[in-house]
């Protein structure tokens, strides 16, 4: 994938996961700017998501750990754990928030 098509991919699932969060049904806030979305729960907890562009990644923090996911076959793939990114952030913020929480992309 070239430059370009990185920065679309990866500026729509900025875009996407902050329209998750806000229909999520859970109090999150969250603070968008340049390549950086963080996110604060309701319990001061914080996941910051940033793009990678040097590495064509998408990196994720959350209280537990950080992933870097790889573009592939049409989706975001941890490239250590191989986890799908909507997976883990659904699984990911549920934890930090104490709650159940589903994100994913609007159809």
């Amino acid at each position: 994938m070239n430059d370009n098509e990185y920065h679309e991919l990866a500026d729509q699932v900025l875009l996407d996961i902050e329209e998750a969060i806000e229909d999520c049904g859970v109090d999150i806030d969250f603070e968008s700017g340049g390549d950086i979305l963080e996110l604060t729960f309701p319990n001061n907890t914080k996941m910051v998501i940033n793009k990678q562009p040097p590495l064509q990644q998408v990196w994720v923090a959350t209280k537990f750990n950080g992933h870097h996911f790889e573009y592939r076959s049409g989706q975001w793939i941890d490239n250590r754990t191989g986890s799908e990114l909507w997976a883990l952030l659904s699984d990911a913020a549920s934890k930090q928030a104490e709650t159940e929480i589903t994100l994913a992309p609007q159809q």
